[in-house]
């Protein structure tokens, strides 16, 4: 329920660019929302991500790929004949790359907006 004092509370899409199209730095580390409940029970909507693009992708890994002009978050696994990407819900099918030219980040760390202490690394 809203009053007058909150406002609402609204999701939007945020469009990921390549760092060379917006003049960033390729190795400054970003954050970005998750939406959605292709990565859950480990991550949920709304938590915060943080993305090295210059992180280490290893098997089992987390990671921002670029596949069929969409951008999509999941776990990298290695398989005999090359690589996928993995959703952790299982209603999401799995994604398979030919190598690892899709990968452009490692997920670092996420948190929870709003609760400091639900933080989590996964990369040391």
């Amino acid at each position: 329920m809203n009053d007058d004092r909150s406002p609402a509370r609204r999701s939007f899409p945020i469009r990921v660019t390549a760092a060379a199209e917006d003049g960033c730095s390729g190795a400054e580390s970003f954050a970005l929302m998750v939406l959605g409940d292709s990565m859950e029970p480990e991550f949920v909507h709304g938590d915060i991500v943080i993305i090295e693009p210059d992180g280490l992708a290893t098997d089992g890994a987390y990671v921002l790929a670029f596949c069929d002009d969409e951008w999509v978050f999941r776990r990298l696994r290695q398989q005999n004949n090359g690589w996928s990407l993995q959703a952790l819900n299982p209603r999401y099918a799995e994604i398979e790359l030919a190598d690892l030219g899709a990968v452009r980040g490692v997920i670092i760390q996420k948190s929870r907006p709003g609760q400091r202490r639900a933080s989590k690394r996964y990369v040391d």
